[in-house]
């Protein structure tokens, strides 16, 4: 049975009042709950869990990557379940078509011997969209998805339909086996928040999967939250107020990984052939709110920037010759602009 959330205040959240107070207590306990019962299922993978909490609240889509087996499917269904949301999961095949995937039109009888066009909603429409292995369909496939995921809404036969809210898409690519795939167009990428990696578990948690997945055990989540309780999340974290210094780390952050932007450090011209766009910092500062908020504050930090700066910039730094003869990733980039851009180096009110 899902607990509802206290209606926000109208205005943006102010630390120390009553209400905010109420709110952060029942959302603290909310996380816990969503966590025991995602931990009936999943075994570890926290980290991968609050990535995935804090797209979902900042009304964001997310990139999985990793081998198969890691149980990647299982936790967006899982996460679906306790979040009472609708779900569906999109097998992406090279045969696959775009109206395989947003619906089509249907020729069918409309009574008095005449016949008419009926819209029959694909897959998308779904508050949770799981694109499985989306690299492995040709990029005019792929691309239905774009409008879906910026707009919330589907055009088809010259009408747009709307898709309800809250809408997540996650979508997994296996890092390994790329023959035979497609490689998402830089458009493609740019839509998703967050690329996160999974990575193995340790040992006792793999001991764990395989005590757990070899026995009759009754693993059955129960739903937390429901649609309505996650809109509300979302209207609190986009009324959180955010310091023109932190935003201005994010944008510095965003700014210095491009290569012929003034002022970026000389490393970010050997080993980047393009940097990030201004969406990063967008989502560098909505997922420093979500961490925040995951985190039991109202107030965002630099830090919490810094949490974000990997899954949000991994995937908008594409790397040169320079750095892959070097076997230097977009992660190890990332960290030394960490290292580089220090919030003292501001440049406030600099002319347009």
């Amino acid at each position: 049975m899902s607990t509802p959330i206290p209606t926000p205040p109208p205005t943006a959240p102010a630390p120390h009042t009553d209400g905010n107070a109420q709110f952060m207590q029942q959302f603290s306990q909310i996380k816990e709950r969503l966590m025991t019962e995602l931990h009936k299922v999943i075994i570890g993978q926290d980290a991968v869990i609050e990535t995935l909490l804090a797209a979902l609240f900042a009304r964001g889509h997310v990139l999985l990557v990793g081998v198969p087996g890691l149980a990647k499917t299982l936790l967006i269904s899982t996460l679906a379940r306790v979040l009472k949301l609708n779900f569906n999961r999109i097998q992406f095949t090279p045969d696959l078509m775009p109206a395989d995937i947003t619906g089509t039109d249907i020729l069918e009888d409309a009574g008095d011997g005449k016949r008419a066009f009926r819209f029959v909603k694909g897959p998308i429409f779904s508050n949770i969209v799981l694109a499985d292995e989306i690299n492995r369909t040709p990029p005019k496939t792929q691309s239905a998805l774009l409008q879906a995921m910026q707009e919330y809404q589907v055009t088809a036969g010259g009408r747009t339909y709307p898709l309800e809210p809250p809408f997540f898409v996650l979508a997994t690519q296996n890092p390994v086996e790329q023959e035979g795939t497609y490689p998402l167009p830089e458009a493609q990428l740019d839509r998703f928040m967050f690329m996160v990696n999974i990575g193995y578990p340790t040992k006792k948690e793999e001991r764990e999967i395989v005590r757990r997945t070899t026995m009759e055990l009754d693993a059955t989540p129960e739903p937390v939250l429901n649609a309505h309780d996650i809109l509300t999340v979302q209207k609190v974290l986009r009324k959180l107020p955010v310091s023109d210094h932190v935003i201005d780390y994010a944008v510095s952050l965003a700014r210095a990984t491009r290569p012929k932007e003034s002022g970026s450090a000389e490393f970010v011209g050997d080993l980047l052939t393009w940097g990030a766009g201004p969406r990063a910092a967008q989502y560098l500062v909505l997922g420093a709110k979500a961490h925040a908020l995951l985190n039991g504050r109202l107030n965002v930090s630099t830090d919490d920037v810094r949490w974000a700066a990997k899954p949000v910039l991994r995937h908008r730094l594409f790397t040169n010759f320079n750095a892959d003869a070097e076997g230097i990733g977009p992660d190890q980039v990332v960290d030394k602009l960490l290292d580089e851009v220090q919030e003292q180096n501001y440049v406030r009110d600099e002319p347009a």
